[in-house]
């Protein structure tokens, strides 16, 4: 083995060492449903925000941000943070100051308050199913990598697709269940401590990639005008198109101003105050003030974090034009470089030994960051929502808690599952782009969660179980509908579309959750609040 490859495996045996030892010294102490998941709430806000970054930097970000500014050579994406800021407002504002309030351990429980069983239990399930669904699609992503190396090690005969699912399989394992290790016995206190480190192993690996790139790009000056050139805002507007042809434009577009604005705020009101995964570790602070404090200053650092991966998509196009590369992965049939392996590929091959175990600690730390939060939300939603309801509350703290590890236990295992079928389905289509796929999931259902959760807080006599539902039902169908889903599936099975009404948008994913929210709220809103359910909230609400 070479001085390079033994430099490499150190850094990452040291990241693991680091990590699984801080997640298995966390496990002292977490006696308590409230201990496993939420810390006690004595969690410092800026471990809180590191977790929060952690959980949003995924390895999906940290391939398919580069990738994006790969093939798009701008950073349009990063519009989209105007609305992760404008929605964490409203989230620190609204949302955690009544979940404080409702001393609520899951979120749902705050439904169950305010409509009732069957609402709570509605959106724990959309909950479940979608983070199941959008995290597991992650985990395939860092193990691209391996797929990678083997290619590079036998540039004459290129992996199968069997035989890069069997790869995948493998390291997506190994990954899933050392991440599942930790989450298990420490709780939330060893998530949010590993993610610490997590972060800072990203950060690093980040800024050693730009300046790596900057150098064998020509240097700073050379580099300068690709990176400061680079178009950062888009209307999406065509002069003289028409307003509906404009509009439709927009609608059909991913990164516009607009985008910002609008679908990029409900997108993050979503994720940020109605999913579990990430509102849990935000209740972890001392108190409202210092988790609002940690939530809004998580946006602010996401800016340069999100520039910086964005500048490292830009200038590896730059790096790929001054020097070809016959083996960076191209489409089968395109022959067009496949953007997400651009960074990789640049990773294995060029990289010296040592910062190329730190780049590769990197992708590590962001995917097992992002599952470990992801596992103790699921636990912890399913648990509280549905396991206690269906087998009975244990009599004892240690037996609540031992509910809460077999459903870490219980998600690791679907987790698996969901990877692998994304890993199958990303060998035999090459072309696919992470980002969207990753917040397309979202899309589709969370705007029905958005619409309910906005009803229960910014209302206070409308909305009921029976409402609720059939509003959640008619938003998911709206989102169906404008999306195209139902055609993509239809034609995925006979070979053509099934029906799509003439002159509507296909909309893209940063607006899917805005039109499911509007559609659920005008729906749930036709509807009245029982008088005790009513009661109920203002007695909650009464607290300081």
């Amino acid at each position: 083995m070479t001085t390079a490859l033994l430099l490499d495996a150190a850094v990452i045996v040291a990241y693991f060492a680091v990590v699984l030892g801080i997640g298995l010294r966390m496990s002292r102490g977490e006696k308590s449903v409230e201990g496993f998941a939420l810390g006690g709430r004595q969690i410092a806000w800026w471990a809180v925000l590191a977790s929060i970054l952690a959980s949003e930097i995924s390895a999906g970000t940290f391939f398919g941000a580069p990738g994006e500014g790969f093939a798009l050579r701008n950073y349009t994406y990063i519009q989209l943070i105007i609305g992760y800021l404008l929605a964490r407002i409203v989230v620190s504002a609204v949302f955690i100051p009544a979940f404080y309030r409702h001393n609520v351990v899951s979120i749902y429980e705050f439904l169950g308050t305010r409509f009732g069983p069957p609402t709570r239990h509605a959106a724990s399930a959309v909950f479940l199913v979608t983070r199941l669904l959008a995290s597991g699609t992650r985990l395939w992503v860092p193990t691209v990598l391996l797929v990678m190396m083997w290619n590079l090690a036998h540039p004459g005969a290129a992996a199968t697709p069997q035989q890069e699912f069997w790869m995948y399989g493998a390291a997506l394992v190994f990954i899933i269940f050392a991440t599942a290790l930790y989450t298990t016995i420490g709780g939330i206190r060893a998530v949010i401590w590993t993610d610490v480190i997590q972060i800072i192993v990203l950060v690093s690996a980040l800024g050693f990639s730009l300046v790596f790139l900057i150098t064998h790009t020509g240097g700073w000056e050379s580099a300068k005008p690709h990176l400061l050139g680079a178009k950062v805002f888009d209307t999406g507007i065509t002069p003289g198109a028409g307003f509906w042809a404009n509009v439709k434009g927009v609608l059909e577009q991913e990164y516009t101003l607009w985008a910002a604005f609008l679908g990029s705020t409900f997108v993050t009101l979503a994720t940020h105050g109605t999913d579990q995964d990430m509102v849990q570790r935000m209740l972890t602070a001392k108190n409202k003030r210092q988790s609002a404090f940690a939530t809004i200053m998580s946006g602010l650092v996401d800016i340069p974090i999100q520039f910086a991966v964005l500048g490292i998509g830009i200038l590896l196009a730059v790096y790929f034009e001054q020097n070809p590369d016959a083996l960076l992965p191209r489409n089968p049939v395109t022959h067009e470089v496949v953007a997400n392996k651009a960074y990789p590929h640049f990773i294995l091959t060029v990289m010296p030994g040592g910062l190329r175990g730190l780049v590769l600690a990197g992708v590590l730390a962001t995917t097992m960051g992002s599952l470990s939060t992801a596992l103790n939300a699921l636990a912890t939603s399913y648990t509280r929502d549905f396991h206690f309801r269906w087998f009975g509350e244990p009599a004892t703290d240690a037996g609540r808690v031992r509910s809460l590890r077999i459903g870490t236990i219980i998600f690791a295992v679907l987790f698996v599952g969901v990877a692998l079928a994304t890993a199958w389905v990303s060998a035999i289509n090459p072309k696919l782009r992470i980002i969207p796929i990753i917040l397309g999931i979202f899309g589709y259902t969370y705007g029905s969660l958005l619409g309910i959760f906005m009803v229960g807080l910014f209302t206070r006599g409308r909305g009921n179980d029976r409402g609720n539902r059939i509003a959640m039902l008619a938003g998911f169908a709206v989102v169906l509908l404008l999306s195209g889903l139902h055609n993509d599936v239809w034609t995925l099975f006979t070979g053509h579309p099934l029906w799509k009404p003439a002159g509507l948008p296909v909309i893209e994913f940063p607006w899917r959750i805005l039109f499911g929210t509007v559609v659920t709220f005008a729906v749930a809103v036709c509807f009245r609040t029982p008088a005790n359910r009513i009661a109920d909230t203002a007695e909650k609400n009464a607290r300081p």
